[in-house]
This record gives structure tokens, sequence and C-alpha cells, in this order.
């Protein structure tokens, strides 16, 4: 017997929220809030007994140039149920039907899966290799086969994983490779001892040389954005506007005051680095980071990582979240040196199952796919 799937308001899905050890920041109700484009919806699953068992954040979005009120339904990392029951239809199949009675065209979703894991040394290694061009082709050191027989019973339902895009590994959505530095179970100089030897040298560099990080608040926003402006120049990607930050920072805060922070490097007067955390119960994500090209000998970056790492632990993290990497390994991809950067922390490439797509309607997907690939 499938689960009962209907709206929930934002308290009673906060709520359940609440009692999760980690959830992503994407499936929280002020998520939302953030994306103005789209229409959220809280969606709460409930059993027999009327408890609320499950819970999901989804954004809607109308299909371009068309007429009709139909939608996208996009549940980033998520939605947050048990991806380990073996009976997953009994969670998925109510979500589909009500996604179609709500004009849903097509449904894309983020299971919170991991499938492989990659220490520090096994990427090191595979960056070495001249034979790897992949991390996916390379041995993993641990593997999760329940994860392989939920992709194989998704498949079975008619769900169609997102593969992902270009040379950079990265999906049109969100990462499918990530790195992470694990906490649970270790002090805060165990993690450090964990830092490579350029890690530690740097931090005391940075140290030595001046450099303060404080916390920043709303009118730090626009500092920020300044040098983020640069850094998306420098690493040729587009940034957001300024307003999308600031919408971020009153939204989330207003939800959790420590649900994201702003770090600002300081040398001489001069802000070199900035970056924001975000936080969700016992997990920590380094979110969008930025530096300038001026004085980089005195390692602002190192030293704003470490202070998030540091205060991430205070906070209860069991998880220190890096976000995207690159799954090229190749030496002229210019995101192998921020791979490299982050392996120095001593912790793990984690490979998720991905995203994957259900057709509710098929000509409208594959308009939507020809939309996307035009852009």
């Amino acid at each position: 017997m499938s689960f009962r799937l209907k709206a929930i308001t934002r308290e009673e899905h906060l709520a359940f929220v609440g009692t999760r050890p980690s959830v992503s920041h994407m499936q929280v109700p002020a998520w939302g809030d953030v994306k103005p484009d789209w229409r959220a919806e809280s969606l709460g699953w409930f059993d027999e007994e009327g408890r609320l068992v499950g819970a999901g954040l989804v954004l809607l979005r109308p299909l371009p140039k068309v007429k009709l009120k139909r939608y996208l339904a996009y549940l980033p990392e998520g939605p947050v149920i048990d991806w380990t029951a073996p009976d997953v239809e009994r969670w998925l199949q109510p979500m589909l039907a009500y996604l179609k009675e709500r004009g849903a065209f097509s449904v894309k979703m983020g299971p919170p899966v991991v499938t492989r894991r990659w220490s520090a040394d096994a990427v090191k290694a595979a960056i070495a290799d001249p034979q790897a061009r992949k991390l996916r082709d390379v041995e993993a050191t641990a593997h999760e086969p329940q994860a392989f027989d939920l992709a194989d019973r998704l498949r079975r339902m008619g769900w169609q994983q997102t593969e992902p895009d270009g040379e950079d590994g990265f999906a049109a959505g969100q990462p499918r490779y990530v790195f992470q530095v694990p906490f649970a179970g270790r002090t805060l100089d165990e993690v450090q001892r964990s830092l490579n030897q350029q890690w530690r040298r740097n931090i005391k560099k940075a140290e030595k040389a001046g450099v303060t990080v404080v916390r920043g608040g709303y009118d730090d926003l626009p500092a920020f954005h300044e040098i983020y402006v640069e850094t998306a120049q420098r690493d040729r990607f587009i940034p957001r506007p300024l307003a999308y930050f600031q919408r971020m920072w009153k939204t989330l805060r207003a939800e959790d005051d420590d649900r994201m922070r702003l770090y600002l490097a300081h040398h001489e007067g001069e802000v070199l680095a900035a970056a924001t955390m975000l936080t969700v119960g016992e997990h920590a994500w380094y979110s969008y980071g930025a530096s300038t090209s001026r004085r980089r000998e005195v390692q602002p970056n190192n030293a704003i990582q470490w202070r998030m790492m540091s205060d991430a632990y205070e906070l209860g993290a069991g998880t220190y979240d890096f976000r995207g990497i690159t799954d090229t390994l190749e030496e002229d991809n210019h995101l192998l040196g921020l791979l490299r950067f982050k392996v120095g922390t001593g912790g793990q490439a984690v490979e998720y199952i991905g995203e994957w797509d259900y057709p509710l309607n098929k000509v409208l997907h594959k308009a939507l796919d020809l939309y996307m690939s035009r852009r």
C-alpha cells in the first residue's frame, strides 16, 4: 500500500527537517524563497496512522514560451524519504500522481544517496596517473551496493538518469561529484592533522602575514560580490547578481540564524577572499567562494576555509561539504587546481546517484530538452 501524499505547511516541513540528522539545504522551506522564478510547495508523505514520515520541497517552473500551465517539477537533492526501502515505488508513485494533477509534464529529482567514495590518497594517485582521465573510471575506496540496487529499481519504474554534461563532469542541475571532510568521531586537532603539509603551511603563513578572517553581515555582501565577479571572470563562469545573495541572506537566516554565514579574509585593510557557508543539522556546506588575484602569497583561501571548517565543527557538523568537483583528471582541465585544493584537506571524493527525470508527458519533456540544448 502506498503512502498518502499531500501538501504540508512550512511549519510542518521545517519541524520534520528538525527530526533528521541531515537534510540538503535545497530541501528546507526557505530555499523556495531563494528561487522566485519557481513556485515552491512542501510535500508530505503520511503512513497509515497519519504520521508524517517523509517530506520534500518541490519547485515548479512553467514550460517556456507555452501558454498552457504545464510545469517542470524539480526536487533538488530530494525528496527526504527512506531511500533504503525495498519498495521505493510506495514513495514515488504517489508523488508522480500528485505532481501530474498539479500540471507537471516532467519530474526531476536528486536522491541524496551516495554510490561511491574515494579517499584523498586515491584521488591524488588518480591525478598523478597519466592513464586516468575520469574519476568515475578509477577504482573507488568504498562502494554502496544499495545505491546500485536503487538505480536499477528507478530505471524499471521509468526514471531516466541525467548524465553529467561536458568535460567538467557537472550535471545541468546539482553536482554528482562532491568533496567532503568527515568530522564525526574526530577531534578538531585530528581534522587539522589530516590536512596535507601544504595546507598546514599555508594556514600558518596567512596567520603570520596578518590575515584575519571575520564573520560578515548583510552589509558586507557587496564586498563579497565584488570579488565574486572577479572570480567568475577568472574561472569562466556566469556570476549571480548581488540581489540573489541578498535574498539568500534574508530568507535563509529568517528560518535559522545559522542557516547562512558570510566570512571575509582581510589583509592590510583589503578583503582578499570571501565565502558563504550553509548549515542544516549536522551538515555544513561551503556554498559560494570568491578571491582576488592580489596578494595570493598570503594564502587567504586556506585561512578562510580553515576558519569555516572550525566554526562548522563547533556548530556540531558531522560533515563539511566542499560541494562540486570536476570528474575530469586531465592536466589541461581548468578545474583540476580546485580539485587539488580540496584534496589537500584529507577528505574524500563522493559520488551521488545523480539526478533523474520522469517524463509525465514525453512530447513536452522532449520539447524542454530541445529548448535547453539551444540556450
